[in-house]
């Protein structure tokens, strides 16, 4: 090769490098996303989603797209982390959906509905029962996208000051219940209220209210519930598979590249599984210790779950006929949850019934 050629080829190769950096910056921009959640910091199997979130984002981008996370409170308060996304506040939230079901019942469908999906139904609704499509279509009215972040596996009926052993004792009772469910209990009498995490043990402690459910037991005892309300019931029928949800606004998704999208999602559906695995793995110990420390167990009485159930029933085709959206979402639901339970009947319900009895035999 002649050394013109040597040169001109040389400064070819040079310009195709030059050129290509550009196109390799402009595919990976730097990205700083600000997240606001609707729990404190305490709660850390569920603030922890966050933290894993942002974890394997910035890794997987080498720093590029990072996301900083704050409690509730430290941006805006916990019942408003959606607004926040809605109106640019921040680019995402964590937070479960149905907290916002006074701006349209169809949120509470996507977190936890009365006697509806477990954690293992909702993830299959979701990702293989039609879930996701009703959901993405639910959300772009309200500007924003929505993903799978956690759940907490079916919940304990809640911390309640005295004794209850009847649907009678329901009536006038203050109950600290979130989403749908609070509406199903004011058909029995109860008070429901709305209390952002953060705010529940005083209002439990100051008798503002007397009863309030959350979690179970390893959110439970970090809240301290057990030294003001020993009555310790379950099940949480109204939250059988509670899903949390990471909510971004939809500009900002979609001003997203397509890997950074990849990745955002994939780091989603980890922290979606994570959360339930920590729950399972440390709930038995943290109701040991609640026990120890004077709570005392009781089942709900059959009574009021049969009163609840029907209840249920009726306020999902009340709804439903005033709203045609929300029955379009329970009608898929409740199908799926039916057809769920065919083979729980089969498989899971009499495995996990023999293993519980073979446990108490020692």
């Amino acid at each position: 090769m002649k050394r013109r050629d040597l040169i001109r080829s040389a400064g070819l190769g040079l310009a195709a490098t030059t050129l290509a950096a550009p196109a390799i910056a402009q595919s990976a921009p730097d990205v700083r996303w600000r997240l606001t959640s609707s729990v404190p910091k305490v709660l850390d199997a569920i603030f922890g989603a966050n933290e894993l979130v942002a974890k394997y984002v910035s890794e997987a981008t080498d720093g590029r797209f990072t996301i900083q996370s704050f409690a509730a409170g430290e941006i805006v308060p916990g019942l408003q982390a959606l607004d926040a996304v809605q109106n640019g506040t921040v680019e995402m939230a964590q937070t479960p959906l149905y907290y916002y079901l006074g701006k349209d019942p169809g949120f509470a469908c996507f977190t936890a509905m009365p006697f509806g999906l477990n954690a293992r139904q909702q993830n299959a609704w979701f990702y293989h029962g039609g879930g996701r499509e009703l959901q993405d279509e639910f959300l772009s009215k309200y500007g924003v996208v929505g993903f799978l972040g956690g759940n907490t596996g079916t919940q304990m009926g809640g911390w309640f000051r005295k004794e209850v052993k009847d649907v009678a004792d329901f009536k006038g009772l203050k109950f600290r219940i979130g989403g749908i469910a609070g509406q199903v209990v004011a058909k029995l009498g109860v008070v429901p209220q709305q209390i952002a995490p953060g705010d529940i043990y005083a209002a439990l402690e100051k008798g503002t209210i007397d009863a309030c459910e959350w979690v179970g037991p390893y959110d439970d005892e970090k809240l301290g519930f057990v030294r003001v309300a020993p009555y310790y019931y379950y099940p949480g029928w109204w939250d059988g598979g509670p899903t949390m949800h990471f909510v971004v606004n939809q500009a900002k998704w979609n001003a997203l590249p397509k890997s950074y999208q990849a990745i955002f999602e994939a780091a989603c559906a980890y922290a979606n599984s994570d959360m339930l695995a920590k729950y399972d793995a440390r709930n038995p110990a943290a109701l040991r210790r609640l026990v120890a420390a004077g709570a005392q167990l009781r089942p709900f009485p059959v009574s009021f779950l049969d009163a609840s159930y029907a209840a249920t029933t009726e306020l999902y085709a009340e709804i439903g006929a005033k709203n045609a959206g929300f029955k379009k979402i329970t009608d898929s639901l409740l199908a799926f949850r039916n057809e769920e339970y065919l083979w729980w009947q089969v498989g899971e319900y009499p495995y996990d019934g023999y293993m519980i009895r073979a446990r108490t035999k020692g």
